[in-house]
């Protein structure tokens, strides 16, 4: 898009796409792309956004049978990304996601799997009060919890108290680290919150990311490849790190597969748009391991 937007004027925009987004759509899309089995529960609308969006995760083979279709007015959520040269303009329209509520979910469905993930805490405001008990009820069942906490809106970033004991992995970027931590020091935020919860990762975009684990830090440098589009790099990194921690791989081992799974995501527009090729996400992963293609 040009730098300035005048009042009244037809502007033009030299490229568009229209493609699946939200945090944990992404993350469920590109975690399954992984061949991870993953059930997806959430709420869209009545209408050809919410047909896109459960159109693309089916084709990647997540299951979305227990997302419900909200009986509001309000629609699917869509984030409109204005790309400039060097900077962006961000705005979303939340949609349905205020509308997600304890009674949408189904615990015996969510139970049935090894790990939970929850994106865009401060988004989840018909959710947030149940967040805590969710966790705790989930934790008995003996399964394991990310979180992304995403941006909050508010710029209050409370309410994480009680829910941060429930999480066995935390995935902020640096300055979600920040924020949480109530610090411009990214390595004090860094100790605030890795003395919180077992498994903290810190997305740091260009420099990679790190991650602690009681008295172990490991930091694992971005790959280098043809940047396209930023977009839903930190999600897809949540899915690259999630897909090798659930099957119990060492530190090294996730930080690795989240940073080759975040840097592939660039490599064309939005989070999404890369995994849809299933043999090009093979030819990269082998390609960044070093092995040779048959």
């Amino acid at each position: 898009m040009p730098e300035q937007l005048e009042p009244e004027r037809e502007l033009l925009a030299r490229e568009m796409m229209l493609t699946l987004g939200s945090s944990s759509a992404i993350v469920a899309h590109n975690l399954a792309a992984l061949g991870s089995r993953v059930g997806f529960i959430s709420r869209i609308g009545d209408d050809q956004m919410g047909k896109i969006a459960l159109d693309r995760l089916s084709a990647a083979r997540v299951d979305v049978s227990k997302v419900q279709k909200s009986a509001t007015p309000a629609k699917t959520g869509l984030t409109v990304i204005l790309q400039r040269e060097k900077w962006r303009n961000i705005l979303t329209y939340p949609g349905t996601i205020f509308d997600l509520r304890q009674e949408d979910l189904d615990l015996e469905y969510l139970a049935s799997a090894k790990h939970f993930h929850l994106s865009s805490f401060y988004l989840h405001r018909g959710l947030r009060e149940y967040i805590p008990e969710l966790f705790r009820q989930l934790k008995s069942r003996g399964m394991t919890i990310s979180l992304d906490p995403n941006d909050d809106p508010d710029d209050r970033w409370d309410g994480l108290d009680e829910v941060l004991p429930l999480v066995d992995v935390l995935l902020p970027n640096a300055r979600e680290a920040k924020r949480m931590a109530g610090t411009d020091d990214l390595q004090e935020a860094i100790a605030q919150l890795a003395g919180k919860v077992p498994v903290l990762v810190v997305k740091l975009g260009a420099e990679g990311a790190m991650a602690c684990r009681g008295a172990q830090q490991l930091r694992s440098p971005a790959l280098s490849v043809t940047v396209v589009d930023p977009v839903g790099a930190g999600d897809s990194f949540d899915a690259g790190f999630l897909h090798e921690f659930v099957r119990g791989s060492d530190l090294a081992s996730c930080l690795a597969s989240g940073n080759r799974a975040g840097a592939f995501s660039t490599t064309a527009p939005g989070g999404t748009e890369a995994f849809r090729d299933r043999q090009l996400l093979e030819d990269f992963v082998r390609a960044q391991a070093g092995v040779p293609r048959d």
